[in-house]
């Protein structure tokens, strides 16, 4: 009898307990309840979102989930990558939609003068104004509006170490006021620094020679052949 009167007040508790849990967002406009410290990517799947573009490797390296949301009796629209961000109580938030931004086409071996080709390739590049707006959208926190100023400056080694970070969510650019894609730009410095102005390690080019005469392909049908547990054992032998 005692189990019976007690029961309303367990579960009267338990479902206390669950709301406690529970915090309010805004989603694309819309107010949902999810549970506290999930990532702004597992509220859209609890809400019922049928995310499709946007989700990537769900570990903060793609890029692919790039996000706005506001906080709380907070004016400011911040940026974030929805995997990596956890909800708040108050939060609206939604995804970035996909940005128009103008791709150059080239083939990074046949540039004569990588630093000059920039500025064809690019020639919005040193319209920069010096806001700082994009640097202030990134996720990552790299300095992007100094690294655009220095591949203007033909400082391409400190472009490639500056967005070594770089997930190419593409924040940076919807909010350039000159039209710049500063990721872009500093892809183009990066691959331009790699194929014309760093030394290629000792070994490197005879190496990719003997891939391509074929010297190591009996190795491959050796390894392709093996069971797993071979493999394993192969593995722990060369380790």
């Amino acid at each position: 009898m005692s189990s019976d009167v007690n029961q309303p007040k367990q579960f009267t508790e338990q479902a206390s307990m669950i709301q406690s849990q529970m915090v309010t967002v805004e989603i694309e406009g819309k107010p949902f309840q999810v549970p506290a410290g999930i990532t702004l990517m597992k509220a859209m799947w609890y809400a019922g979102k049928d995310v499709v573009r946007g989700a990537g490797c769900l570990g903060g390296f793609c890029g692919a989930c790039a996000a706005y949301y506001r906080t709380k009796d907070d004016p400011k629209v911040k940026t974030c990558l929805a995997c990596s961000k956890a909800v708040e109580d108050g939060m609206s938030f939604s995804f970035m939609p996909a940005f128009p931004a103008r791709k150059a086409i080239y083939n990074i071996q046949s540039l004569k003068d990588p630093k000059q080709d920039l500025f064809e390739l690019y020639p919005e590049a040193p319209l920069c104004r010096n806001c700082n707006a994009c640097t202030e959208a990134c996720p990552q926190k790299i300095n992007v509006r100094e690294g655009v100023w220095k591949a203007v400056f033909g400082d391409f080694q400190a472009v490639s170490d500056m967005f070594m970070d770089c997930v190419m969510c593409g924040m940076c650019t919807p909010v350039c006021i000159a039209d710049i894609a500063p990721n872009l730009v500093a892809v183009y410095a990066s691959r331009a620094q790699g194929a014309h102005f760093t030394d290629k390690p000792e070994g490197l080019g005879q190496r990719i020679q003997d891939i391509s005469n074929g010297k190591y392909q009996q190795d491959w049908k050796r390894i392709l052949q093996l069971s797993d547990e071979d493999l394993q054992k192969t593995s722990a032998a060369i380790l």
